[in-house]
């Protein structure tokens, strides 16, 4: 049976759409750029919502560090208009489309938020979730709801913009989202140090207690990443100390290009895109890292990211491996998430960490609030949800 699109122009036409869908007992999948379908447990419902009309910057003051738009705009119209007053969105928003074969840049705003996309930088700015500051959507009755505010002090109230941060449009459809902005630098460079995975750890560790607010700690094949930046001198004297806090390893400076360029690929894990595997993100306490790494029991196929606190991990989505992780975080804590398999593999098994029991009665419990008919992408995230 083939599924049909709804395209609604409007954040009242979504409302009218979920209405009637709840009234019928009917179901949709959320799409806008469609960059993230394949990440997730299937949606099996009977239409697919596509917001992506939904689109444009809708209010934006660079003076007061805050923009508003609509869900469906592009993260790429969203940073060109940034970049012109000299500012960005601080978390580093992941472009993780080509990694499901989807062209790069066709991302939004709202699948960024739905799935909480921080990229490198979350180790300095924090998660997506820590920029939102307002946004509206249409809940599973078709009712509209605005939460937060234009105000970055606006915090009365329960923080509804955090809850739909990583829901997967399980509790809502995004139409609207308000965020802080962050200026940019005025120079990027990179610090990279030629070291075992053992010691890069180690070394990712002692980096983040300097006094050096290094915007990304990470670790790839060629050793340890540190980003720096800041004005011109400020940036020179962090080389500096680190060069003369890592003076026993071999070192090399990144000029801004292959900084961008490294912590990008980083932040979207480009080095899976023209690889089959599946894909494992992996939440572990930093210092607990290496001894993750070596538990989860992965050859070559591999990085690590926020200074050990998340690990890419090119490993089968199988049952064997998923017990093998999630033991893994029950040992150490975090959580094991399946990034990339196939849609057997993501209807067979747990995708997202499985919940404990009082954990599962909450979320039960906010999803029957939010969406007590099951309308907005059912199964998502967990089986009967």
């Amino acid at each position: 049976m083939s599924v049909i699109t709804i395209a609604p122009a409007s954040e009242a036409e979504v409302a009218d759409a979920v209405r009637e869908a709840a009234e019928k007992s009917t179901s949709f999948e959320i799409v806008a750029g469609g960059t993230k379908r394949a990440f997730g447990r299937p949606v099996s419902a009977q239409a697919v919502l596509n917001v992506s009309a939904l689109s444009g910057i809708v209010k934006y003051e660079p003076e007061e560090l805050v923009l508003s738009a609509r869900a469906g705009t592009p993260i790429a119209q969203i940073q060109a208009a940034l970049a012109e007053r000299k500012q960005m969105l601080g978390f580093e928003p992941a472009d993780w489309g080509p990694l499901f074969g989807v062209d790069a840049a066709r991302g939004t705003i709202g699948g960024v938020v739905a799935a909480n996309a921080s990229g490198a930088r979350r180790v300095k700015a924090g998660a997506v979730r820590d920029h939102v500051i307002g946004c509206r959507f249409v809940n599973g009755k078709g009712e509209t709801i605005k939460a937060g505010g234009h105000v970055i002090k606006n915090v009365t109230g329960f923080d509804l913009p955090k809850l739909m941060c990583g829901a997967f449009g399980t509790l809502g459809v995004l139409t609207e989202i308000t965020l802080r902005v962050s200026p940019l630098s005025e120079r990027v460079a990179a610090f990279a140090i030629d070291c075992k995975a053992e010691t890069g750890f180690r070394l990712l560790r002692e980096a983040a207690r300097l006094p050096l607010d290094a915007s990304g700690l990470s670790y790839v094949s060629a050793g340890a990443l540190i980003r720096i930046e800041g004005t011109h001198a400020a940036v020179e004297q962090k080389l500096t100390e680190l060069q003369k806090q890592f003076a026993a390893h071999e070192t090399k400076v990144l000029d801004a290009t292959a900084t961008k360029e490294s912590f990008r690929a980083i932040s979207d894990g480009s080095v899976f895109s023209h690889h089959a595997t599946d894909i494992w993100r992996l939440c572990v306490p930093q210092a607990s890292a290496y001894e993750a790494l070596t538990a989860s029991g992965v050859a070559n196929s591999w990085f690590a990211d926020w200074a050990g606190g998340l690990l890419w991990l090119g490993l089968p989505a199988d049952d064997e491996t998923a017990t093998r992780l999630r033991a893994i975080t029950a040992r150490l804590g975090g959580h094991a998430t399946v990034m990339r398999a196939s849609r057997e593999a993501r209807e067979r098994g747990s995708v997202f960490e499985p919940e404990t029991p009082a954990r599962a009665e909450i979320t039960r419990s906010v999803k029957a609030a939010f969406d007590p008919k099951r309308v907005l992408n059912p199964g998502r995230m967990f089986k009967d949800l």
